[in-house]
């Protein structure tokens, strides 16, 4: 890992900042004032320059504020610490204005700095690793199981020009599937046309897909190819294909039969070469039933079917989708991305997401126009995410506490505790079930020996850790140090209980 940077022109500042860093084996090098450091930045490579700058905010020689522009300006990544005076705490909104991670009051508690020094260099780490994984892949990005199904389907028709029917709600990202599909087959160099029969009126989706002769019909001037035409040689991507009216079902039937079809108002017939892949969040099987859509046009559009999850049953992949779409908004307007607290990733991954991606898309494009900091905390989340000042404050319920509160039924199993980030935004502890915890421990104990299980100890024991864990962390917002004091055990111990139990 690269160094922390301390910059300070008060020497005992720095020297207690390097061993308290030091004792937890995080590297450091100092500096007394901000031209020593601008000289350090401009000549030293990536690999060595820094990994945090922590800097005073008043020095001879220079403003910490000044220094954080210049910084800022070429290294917009870096999280920059500034320490203040309590005096100061105007300049302390003046360096979250200018894109600083968090400040540092002085005199300040070195346990609680050391944490936060810790907290900044997790997250510059988690940002680097997903910027490579943006760089990489930033077509389609998914590590949920349920992703990785559709990336190997993707794969193994990479090679074929089969028709595909793409099922899944609004906003799952059926069109990103599409045009993969596109791009990774032998049509890669013709058109991709995407058409979404529910957004045309009736009327004017049949010229739409077929194009028209002149004079066809009013305001018919001139001839206009259609999107089959379009597409020719390539994918024409049906979206909302269970909108589409019943009369207009036959002709598309006949034109993936064998090719061919009229323009509205035409007498000679078009021949054209379009791979066919359609989608709907419909259940299409029960339209057939109704009789509004025709049983060999579906037959004929489902040879292969590929479902896309819906965000909440892949919501391992809520954290990189977030930091993806953050930088993707970034660049759209202009501005330096915005960076998000584990505090509010943990609301996130608790919301279900009704409008899947596309809502939490939107969502990103909100905070960077509307959050306050470069630092996303949970209450600069929209209300529709469920914060309010009533439930982010203290004694409120926090989403790990309500997963916590949800485990204590024997149903819920242990996998449920996995998306729940560290760094909480409440300090609660679910209530005690009716009758004492420890007789809904016994009936536990006693329904897992009675299925056979033979690692009733083990299961148990690692359930019961998780929870006093989570709520320790729950009720420090997140700062293990202080969590494993109130717990009675060690800083070493918590961090490997946590690795252990699959906390991270």
């Amino acid at each position: 890992m690269k160094p922390i940077w301390i910059v300070d022109d008060d020497q005992s500042i720095r020297f207690v900042l390097e061993k308290a860093l030091l004792r937890e084996h995080l590297p450091t090098r100092s500096f007394s004032n901000p031209r020593d450091v601008l000289a350090a930045l401009n000549t030293a490579a990536d690999a060595e320059g820094p990994q945090i700058l922590v800097s005073d905010i008043r020095m001879p020689g220079g403003s910490g504020l000044d220094l954080l522009e210049k910084v800022k300006a070429k290294h917009p990544g870096l999280p920059v610490i500034i320490m203040t005076a309590f005096s100061d705490l105007d300049s302390a909104v003046s360096a979250f204005q200018g894109g600083a991670f968090e400040y540092l009051p002085k005199p300040f508690d070195l346990p609680k700095a050391v944490e936060l020094i810790r907290r900044a260099v997790e997250e510059s780490l988690r940002e680097e690793v997903a910027e490579e994984r943006m760089a990489d892949a930033p077509e389609m990005l998914g590590q949920a199981p349920a992703m990785q199904d559709v990336f190997r389907a993707i794969g193994r028709l990479s090679q074929s020009n089969v028709t595909v029917m793409i099922t899944g709600e609004s906003g799952s990202g059926k069109e990103l599937v599409a045009r993969a599909l596109h791009k990774h087959s032998p049509r890669a160099n013709g058109p991709f046309v995407a058409i979404n029969t529910a957004a045309i009126p009736k009327d004017l989706l049949e010229s739409e897909l077929f194009g028209h002769e002149r004079g066809a019909f009013t305001g018919a001037q001139t001839m206009r190819r259609g999107r089959f035409e379009q597409a020719d040689g390539g994918t024409l991507f049906l979206d909302e294909i269970g909108d589409m009216p019943f009369e207009l079902q036959t002709r598309l039937l006949r034109v993936l039969s064998d090719g061919h079809f009229y323009r509205v108002g035409g007498h000679s017939a078009v021949k054209t070469n379009v791979r066919v892949i359609a989608a709907t969040h419909q259940d299409l099987e029960q339209r057939v039933k109704d009789g509004v859509f025709r049983e060999d046009l579906f037959h004929r559009l489902n040879v292969i079917r590929l479902r896309l999850p819906a965000l909440r049953e892949r919501k391992e992949d809520i954290s990189m989708l977030t930091r993806h779409f953050l930088q993707q908004s970034a660049q759209q307007l202009g501005v330096d991305p915005k960076r998000i607290s584990d505090a509010a990733l943990a609301w996130l991954e608790v919301f279900n997401f009704p409008g899947n991606v596309r809502q939490l898309e939107n969502i990103c494009h909100w905070l960077t126009v509307m959050a306050p900091a470069q630092v996303i905390e949970p209450k600069d989340l929209p209300p529709e995410v469920g914060v309010t000042d009533e439930n982010n404050g203290a004694g409120a319920a926090s989403p790990a506490a309500n997963i916590l509160a949800a485990t204590a039924n024997s149903d819920v199993k242990e996998q449920h505790l996995a998306p729940v980030a560290l760094a909480v935004p409440a300090t609660v502890v679910p209530s005690a079930p009716a009758g004492g915890w420890e007789l809904e421990l016994e009936a536990e104990a006693i329904a897992l020996l009675e299925s056979g299980k033979t690692d009733v100890w083990d299961v148990l024991t690692h359930r019961f850790e998780s929870r006093m864990i989570l709520a320790a962390l729950s009720n420090t917002k997140g700062r293990r140090i202080e969590a494993a004091q109130k717990l009675g055990i060690g800083r070493n111990t918590i961090t490997r209980k946590i690795q252990e139990l699959g906390l991270e």
